[in-house]
C-alpha cells in the first residue's frame, strides 16, 4: 500500500477563480437531458514543477472543470513531484460538446498555487473506448518550459436513465423457497479444480454515499458482487451523506476476468426494493498495494458512491497430494516457521499464520444411491475462503488424501468441514459436518471426530480423519484481535424459531440467576448471617477503601482468572461444567396437532418481527454474558492469557500514569483520527476482542461428540425442560398480549 499521506476534500471547496457551482435545482433541471457518462481515472503526475523551495517539493492536487465549474477535485499528495492519485470517477453530460479542464495546484496554508493545466475535446473520443493520455501542462505565465506531465485515462459512453441489470447480476430468487445454506454448499461444485486457487487479495472499502436524495421513508444499502462471490452492506436510514465505513474481502482468481460489481437499492418496508443505479468496475488495470479511490454516479438524481479498493498478493493456497504436502518438507516448514517466528512480527503485519489441513478418509458414511453407496467430497472453509477435495465416486468409505493449504487472517476463525453427496448438475446432498476452532488444533495430532448436522447441534453418521497444523505469530493474532472481525460474506435467512427462542431465554435467565446470587451473597456479608464471613469481608472493605487506587481495578480482574487457573489445574473445577444441561433444541420435537399448530403460527405471524428482534436481543445478552464467563474460566487459553497480558499492561499503566493524562491521550486519539485517516473503519476494541471468545453455545457446537452415558441423559433431558418452560411462558405472554388488543378496541393504537 502506498504511504503516501493525503486529505480528502469535501466538494464545496470552491477555486477562487471558478465562477460559480451548479445548485440542487439546476441539476435536477437537467437530469433528463444527461445523455452521456464520462468516466476518467486519474493515475498520477510526473516532473511536477518545485513550488516549495526551502523543501524542493510541492504538495500536488487536481481539479476537474466544465465550463468554468468544478466537477471533481483530488486528494493532496504532500511532499512529492511524482504523486500517485489512483482516483476513478463518473460525471454526467447533456451533450458532447464540451472541453474538460484538468488543472493542478499545489496546496498552501493561504492561498493554493496553480502548478498548470491542460484540456480535452469531448467531441473528438468514439464511445466506449479507452483513452491513456499524457497531459502536459501549461502556464502561460510560468517561465519554466517544461511542468510535469499528469496521466489520465478517459472513457465516454451513453447514460440511461433506467439502468438495467446486468445478464451475470441475476435477480435474487426468495430465501424462502431456497435454503441459504444448500444453495452455499453447491457453490463449489460450479467451480473446477483447477481454478480453486486465488492469487490476490482484493480489500474494498465502502465509505460513504453523496447528495442521496432524501425524500421518502426507508433504508439505502449497496450489494457488491465478484464471481460467486456476494456481499451487502448494512442498512442506513435515508440521508444525504450516509456513512458505512465497511471492510470486506474478496479473493481474485487469475482465470476471472469478471468486473466487480456494484448496485445501490433503496428498501421500503420488507418487500420492497428500488435499483439507484448499477455500475462496474475493470479490476485488470489495478496494480499490488496500491488503494484505488471510486466515486462513481448513480442514476439521475441518485447521487454518487464512494469507496476504496486494494488488490493485495495472496500467499500459501495450495491443493496438493499428502506425500508432496507444504510442511512435509523441513526446507518449507522452516520457512513458513520464520515467516511466523516472532523476530518477524513487524513484517507482513496482514498475516497471521498459516493453516494446513490434511483430509485423509471418512468412514461409515450414510448412504444416498439405491445400490447403498455415495458420492462424497469435502469443501474446507476457513473463514471467507474455501476448498474442496475431489469426489470419490461409489463408496460410503472415502479416502481422498489431500493436503489443503490456507492463508490465517484471523486465529480466531472457525475451519469448516462439510462433506457433501455429488448429484451431478443438482444440488450436492448434505452427509457431514464438522466444526473446529483454530485455537483448539493440536499440531500433527490425527483426529476422528464424529460428523455432525447442519447445525452442529445433532450428531449424523460416519467420522472424517483428519490431521490439522497452525502456524501463527501470536503477536500478530494478539492485535488482530482487537480489530472488527471478518463479515461473512453468505447472507443468513434469519427465522422465528421457538427452539432458539426458549433456548435463549433458558441462558439469560441462568446468567440473571448467579448475578442474582452473587447480590444475595454480598447482602448475606451486610446482615451478618455468618460472623467470620461477615467480619473478613469488612476488613476487606475498609482496607480497599482506604487505599483504592484505579490500578486495583484490572488487578482485581487479574487475580480473578489467575483464580479460576488455579482451580482448572487442581481439578476442583471445569471451564465446560455449564454445558452439561446445554442444549440445542433439535432432541425434543415432537409432532404437534395439525389444528393447535396453525392456530400457534397465526399468533406468532401477527408478531413475527418484534418477536425475531427479542430472540436476537436475547442472544446477543447470552453472548456476552457467557463470553465474560468463559474469558475467565479458561475455555480458550489463549484469549485467557491475553486478557492477563492486557490486564497486567493497564494495571501498570494505571499505576504509574495518572488517569487524567490517559483519559487525555484516548481522547485526542479519538477527536483526530478521523483527521489522521478519513477512510478509517470506526470500531470498539472491547467488543472486537469479545466476539472472539465462543458462547456456551458455539463451545457446544465445536465440542467432540462422546459416547452418551445414562447420567448425561437425565441431565440433557432436564436442561431440555428448563427451555421448553421458558419458551411456553414466552409464547403464553405473546397470546395473553393479542387477546388484549382483540378485546379493547382503543388497545389497538397502543399496540401498533
Amino acid at each position: 500500500m502506498s504511504s503516501e499521506t493525503f486529505e480528502f476534500f469535501e466538494e464545496n471547496v470552491q477555486d477562487p477563480t471558478d465562477n460559480s457551482q451548479a445548485t440542487g435545482s439546476e441539476v435536477q433541471e437537467h437530469f433528463s437531458f444527461q445523455r452521456y457518462l464520462l468516466s476518467i481515472n486519474l493515475k498520477q503526475g510526473r516532473n511536477l514543477i518545485i513550488k516549495h523551495k526551502r523543501s524542493g517539493t510541492s504538495d500536488p492536487y487536481v481539479k476537474f472543470k466544465l465550463e468554468g465549474k468544478q466537477f471533481y477535485k483530488s486528494k493532496v499528495v504532500y511532499k512529492n513531484l511524482n504523486p500517485r492519485w489512483n482516483e476513478s470517477f463518473s460525471h454526467a453530460l447533456r451533450d458532447r460538446e464540451h472541453l474538460v479542464e484538468v488543472r493542478v495546484y499545489d496546496k498552501n496554508r493561504t492561498a493554493d498555487q496553480f502548478m498548470g493545466s491542460s484540456s480535452i475535446s469531448l467531441k473528438n473520443l468514439e464511445l466506449y473506448k479507452t483513452y491513456e493520455m499524457e497531459l502536459h501542462l501549461e502556464d502561460p505565465k510560468s517561465k519554466e518550459d517544461d511542468l510535469g506531465v499528469v496521466f489520465v485515462d478517459f472513457c465516454l459512453m451513453f447514460r440511461d436513465a433506467t439502468i438495467k441489470r446486468s445478464p451475470r447480476w441475476p435477480q435474487r430468487k426468495n430465501k424462502q423457497n431456497q435454503a441459504a445454506a444448500s444453495q452455499r454448499l453447491a457453490e463449489p461444485q460450479r467451480t473446477p479444480l483447477k481454478n480453486q486457487m486465488w492469487s490476490g487479495m482484493l480489500s474494498i472499502t465502502l465509505v460513504e454515499g453523496q447528495d442521496l436524495p432524501q425524500y421518502g421513508h426507508g433504508d439505502v444499502y449497496v450489494r457488491f458482487r465478484l464471481g460467486d462471490q456476494k456481499y451487502k452492506s448494512k442498512n442506513l436510514c435515508i440521508q444525504a451523506n450516509p456513512q458505512w465505513r465497511e471492510q470486506f474481502d474478496f479473493n481474485q482468481f487469475d482465470d476471472n476476468q469478471e468486473p466487480l460489481q456494484v448496485e445501490v437499492y433503496w428498501k421500503r418496508g420488507r418487500k420492497g426494493e428500488e435499483s439507484w443505479g448499477m455500475f462496474e468496475v475493470d479490476l485488470s488495470r489495478l496494480s499490488f498495494n496500491e488503494r484505488h479511490l471510486y466515486t462513481h454516479v448513480l442514476n439521475p438524481g441518485k447521487g454518487r458512491l464512494v469507496f476504496l479498493v486494494t488488490l493485495r498478493p495472496c500467499w500459501g493456497v495450495s491443493i496438493s497430494d499428502i506425500e508432496i504436502a507444504a510442511l512435509e518438507k523441513s526446507d518449507e516448514r522452516h520457512t513458513i516457521g520464520e515467516r511466523f517466528s516472532l523476530k518477524n512480527s513487524h513484517k507482513c503485519v496482514g498475516e497471521v499464520g498459516f493453516l494446513q489441513v490434511k483430509v485423509i478418509k471418512a468412514n461409515d458414511l450414510p448412504p444416498t444411491d439405491l445400490n447403498g453407496k455415495s458420492n462424497p467430497l469435502c469443501v474446507i472453509e476457513l473463514g471467507n475462503s474455501k476448498l474442496q477435495t475431489h469426489t470419490v465416486y461409489k463408496t460410503v468409505n472415502p479416502e481422498w488424501n489431500k493436503a489443503l493449504t490456507f492463508p490465517i487472517k484471523d486465529i480466531h476463525d472457525v475451519l469448516e468441514l462439510t462433506v457433501l453427496d455429488e448429484n451431478g448438475d443438482k444440488t450436492p446432498t448434505f452427509l457431514g459436518k464438522v466444526a473446529i476452532p483454530l485455537l483448539s488444533v493440536q499440531n500433527g495430532q490425527q483426529i476422528c471426530p464424529f460428523l455432525k448436522k447442519e447445525d452442529l447441534g445433532r450428531a449424523s453418521k460416519g467420522t472424517i480423519t483428519l490431521v490439522l497444523d497452525v502456524i501463527y505469530n501470536k503477536v500478530r493474532a494478539g492485535f488482530r484481535t482487537f480489530k472488527p472481525e471478518e463479515t461473512k460474506l453468505q447472507e443468513e435467512n434469519l427465522k422465528f424459531s421457538k427452539k432458539v427462542l426458549a433456548r435463549n431465554i433458558y441462558r439469560v435467565r441462568k446468567i440473571s440467576t448467579a448475578v442474582l446470587y452473587t447480590l444475595q451473597y454480598i447482602k448475606s456479608c451486610f446482615q451478618w448471617e455468618s460472623t467470620q464471613r461477615s467480619l473478613i469481608a469488612f476488613l476487606i472493605f475498609l482496607v480497599t477503601v482506604w487505599h483504592w487506587e484505579l490500578f486495583m481495578l484490572p488487578l482485581f480482574l487479574l487475580l480473578l482468572i489467575g483464580w479460576n487457573y488455579f482451580q482448572l489445574s487442581s481439578g476442583k473445577a471445569s471451564s465446560n461444567q455449564d454445558l452439561v444441561n446445554m442444549s440445542m433444541g433439535d432432541d425434543e420435537e415432537e409432532e404437534e396437532k395439525e389444528s393447535g399448530k396453525k392456530g400457534l403460527m397465526d399468533k406468532i405471524h401477527m408478531v413475527q418481527e418484534v418477536v425475531l428482534v427479542v430472540q436476537n436481543v436475547l442472544d446477543e445478552i447470552a453472548n456476552i454474558g457467557e463470553r465474560f464467563k468463559n474469558i475467565f474460566n479458561w475455555s480458550v487459553p489463549f484469549m485467557s492469557c491475553l486478557t492477563c497480558l492486557v490486564l497486567s499492561v493497564s494495571t501498570a499503566l494505571l499505576y504509574f500514569v495518572p488517569l487524567r493524562y490517559i483519559v487525555l491521550i484516548w481522547g485526542v486519539n479519538k477527536f483526530t483520527k478521523k483527521l489522521r485517516n478519513p477512510y478509517s473503519i470506526d470500531n470498539n476494541e472491547i467488543l472486537d476482542f469479545l466476539k472472539r471468545v465462543p458462547s456456551d453455545v458455539q463451545k457446544v457446537q465445536y465440542s467432540v461428540l462422546r459416547a452418551p452415558t445414562s447420567q448425561s441423559q437425565q441431565r440433557r433431558k432436564r436442561g431440555c425442560e428448563l427451555q421448553r418452560l421458558g419458551g411456553e411462558h414466552m409464547v403464553l405472554s405473546i397470546t395473553s398480549l393479542e387477546v388484549k388488543k382483540r378485546a379493547l378496541p382503543g388497545a389497538a393504537f397502543i399496540f401498533g
